[in-house]
């Protein structure tokens, strides 16, 4: 176990160097100018250029830009200071991240409720009036864009119903004093309602296909039969031999979604005004703020390669073949 641990450590490694390497060099590539963007756009005074550009390094050739970029990333853990307004990127990703966090793990708990209890039942009751629902279900979120479901969430059950509020976010922790602005674990939950269901929708549907086709799959399997013949309870059939195996893949693609949605929660995020990475990666390409985007995707990479880490981890713990392959 420990073998198999260090080389997907060093996989790993290997990937963020590769992934942040392409990622710079798109971003040097790219036709617009940063240092323009800094200074005003097309009225920039050639001094503040010309100041802008020796500031950050951008008259350097790609190696020694790439070279800076990566010692202040993995040395000083520095993701750079803001092209825009001069802010530092970590501060902004420390302050966005928690709220796409949010988002996406409270998203993920509902989709996968959502996913096992259609899936399972579905799986179990084929072609009843349930699977065709969910069926329905399935093709629904499949297809619906996350922008036209969360206006019509926003319509439906925060202007018609005023159920839940329709827009911004509430801190866990407490709203700064004096601010006026909602905080507190249950504004938290208040303002998330409406974020967590418009984004699950889409994974769910997936989810629910998928688990209803591998408890199909895994129902006929010999070692289920054998269960079956020396008269063990349907429940622990399901529960321990059915569930234990056809929840391998769904460990794997959960892993995968959501260090993806940890970076690519935008349109949710755009939707109900949630200042998260989604939003910042947004604004800063609208800025042309380079430095912030490039923040955003390299933390979206660096998620993306710790679950899958873990789940790499989970999976050669749940399945010893997999590690002695």
């Amino acid at each position: 176990m420990f073998r198999y641990l260090i080389r997907r450590i060093l996989w790993a490694i290997l990937l963020f160097i590769i992934i942040t390497f392409v990622t710079f060099v798109i971003f040097f590539m790219g036709p617009n100018d940063p240092a323009r963007a800094q200074c005003g756009g097309d009225q920039a005074r050639p001094a503040c250029l010309k100041l802008v550009t020796e500031h950050y390094g951008l008259n350097k050739p790609l190696y020694v830009q790439y070279w800076r970029f990566f010692d202040r990333l993995v040395v000083h853990q520095n993701l750079g200071y803001s092209y825009a307004n001069g802010s530092s990127v970590n501060q902004t990703i420390a302050k966005a991240a928690p709220v796409t966090a949010s988002l996406v793990f409270g998203g993920a708990v509902i989709w996968m409720m959502i996913a096992l209890s259609l899936g399972v039942y579905s799986a179990l009751r084929p072609r009843s009036l349930l699977d065709r629902t969910a069926m329905v279900f399935v093709l629904i979120g499949i297809s619906a864009h996350p922008v036209w479901i969360g206006l019509i969430f926003e319509y439906v059950f925060g202007v018609k119903l005023g159920w839940t509020p329709i827009a911004n976010y509430a801190n866990f922790f407490g709203a700064p004093a004096g601010s006026g602005l909602p905080g507190g674990p249950w504004q938290w939950f208040y303002h998330m309602i409406l974020p967590w269901f418009t984004f699950a929708l889409l994974f769910a549907a997936l989810y629910v296909r998928m688990v209803r086709a591998n408890v199909m799959e895994t129902l006929n399997e010999d070692f289920v039969r054998t269960a079956r013949a020396k008269g063990a309870p349907e429940r622990r059939i399901l529960v321990s031999h059915v569930l234990r195996n056809a929840l391998l893949p769904v460990v794997t693609m959960l892993g995968m979604d959501i260090g993806v949605a940890l970076g690519g929660a935008v349109f949710t995020e755009t939707v109900y005004q949630l200042p998260g990475l989604g939003q910042n990666l947004v604004v800063g390409i609208q800025a042309n703020d380079f430095a912030t985007v490039q923040g955003v995707v390299v933390f979206a990479t660096v998620a993306i390669l710790l679950f899958n880490l873990i789940v790499d981890v989970l999976y050669a713990w749940i399945d010893p073949r997999i590690r002695l392959a």
